[in-house]
């Protein structure tokens, strides 16, 4: 199909330097810079170190010039450092080819939140408004649910004493990390394994584990109500998490931009690669 997303051909993947040498990838993602250079992708590296502390400038001091649109793969970049990132590479003749917007939409809770409000559990800012009940307390982006009783899981909000303390804890442990503000998710019962599904411009072209658990795989069904959501948000290149709940409905609990959601251990990085520079098989 005609995809309403592309906004010109991508040209190269950016990923994270090595911080000990930055003429080299950063190690997590090396495999996929490798895929790439063996599919013929031009790859660059950006300081994300540098990045992340506002000095966007000194982080694509080596990106080379006139690399055109670029395909970010790396560790997670607040919403405003990736718009600074974009702003730093156009005088170099690149661009990210994710715009800022379209990535801000993807990664943070309120970006995505209405277009899948009917796939996934109820979410607030305030507690009072789900009322009683469990419910699990994140930020825009992240949880901390390895800290599942301290400071993730609340079993009754009406316990107002309990749910400032979880909150409280949250908050001090995401310390600098916190993105936006604390939401309240209603808690929804799920059995199984988490799937990962990898959207290319509203197309699902790959399911993949959680990372979390790589070695438990899942296959969700009933997508296309999910893609129609894809769609509606408007993301050239967006994960969604899905687990099935008790009654066996697949609810997607996460929403993510690619660029910076993890590939699970065991996938080939060139079964990402490939449909994401649709690469011919």
């Amino acid at each position: 199909m005609t995809s309403p997303y592309r906004e010109g051909a991508t040209a190269g993947l950016l990923v994270p330097a090595d911080p000990l040498n930055p003429r080299r990838t950063d190690p997590h993602f090396a495999p996929e810079a490798e895929a790439a250079l063996a599919l013929g992708i031009p790859v660059a590296r950006v300081d994300h170190d540098a990045l992340v502390r506002g000095d966007a400038h000194e982080a694509v001091r080596r990106v080379p010039l006139d690399q055109g649109p670029l395909r970010y793969r790396g560790w997670m970049i607040p919403a405003t450092r990736y718009a600074e990132l974009d702003a730093a590479l156009r005088p170099r003749g690149a661009s990210l080819a994710t715009p800022p917007e379209r990535y801000r939409a993807a990664h943070e809770l309120p970006g995505w939140y209405e277009h899948f409000r009917a796939l996934t559990p109820h979410t607030v800012d305030d507690p009072a408004l789900l009322g009683s009940g469990a419910a699990i307390v994140k930020d825009w982006v992240k949880s901390r649910k390895h800290e599942w009783h301290e400071a993730c899981f609340v079993p009754d909000v009406a316990d107002t004493a309990h749910t400032a303390s979880v909150v409280r804890t949250f908050v001090e442990r995401q310390g600098t990390e916190l993105q936006g503000a604390v939401v309240y998710r209603a808690f929804e019962s799920f059995t199984g394994a988490e799937a990962r599904v990898w959207w290319v411009d509203g197309d699902p072209v790959l399911t993949t584990a959680h990372p979390d658990t790589p070695a438990e795989s899942a296959h969700p069904t009933g997508l296309d109500a999910v893609g129609a959501a894809v769609t509606a948000l408007g993301s050239p290149f967006c994960t969604t998490d899905l687990a099935q709940r008790q009654d066996g409905v697949w609810r997607v609990v996460e929403v993510g931009d690619g660029q910076v959601s993890d590939l699970p251990a065991g996938v080939p990085a060139a079964a990402l690669l490939g449909p994401l520079f649709r690469v011919p098989r």
